[in-house]
């Protein structure tokens, strides 16, 4: 069974900066891409950010220029570094791994992110 365990969440203060990790467990196949996506309560889950086993990213156009996805396959890991945070980027993190073999994803269980003063 897939199991993704994040950490990295917190409270800090605008400007400042979080790193965000996700540990992939259980998967049988190559994991195609991993990314991390986030939600506000009453909103929809939106991408943050991904990257693809051949290291495409991709970044919403709010994070572009701060945040910066990362991975490491040794470790089925994927990282989130989050620099210049703004109190618009609270939200609770979800990690995602999708296995092209399966046509499957899988979801973390989310970290929470509070940029406030």
């Amino acid at each position: 069974q897939v199991q993704l365990v994040e950490s990295g969440g917190g409270l800090v203060q605008p400007g400042e900066s979080l790193r965000l990790s996700c540990v992939a467990s259980g998967s049988r196949f190559s994991i195609y891409a991993m990314g991390w996506y986030r939600q506000v309560s009453g909103r929809q889950r939106e991408l943050v950010a991904r990257i693809t086993s051949s290291s495409n990213t991709n970044y919403a156009d709010s994070v572009k220029g701060r945040f910066t996805v990362s991975r490491d396959d040794a470790k089925n890991t994927v990282y989130l570094q989050m620099n210049s945070l703004k109190p618009e980027d609270t939200a609770v993190y979800y990690c995602n791994i999708k296995v092209l073999a399966t046509q499957s994803e899988y979801w973390g269980q989310g970290t929470q992110v509070t940029v406030s003063s």
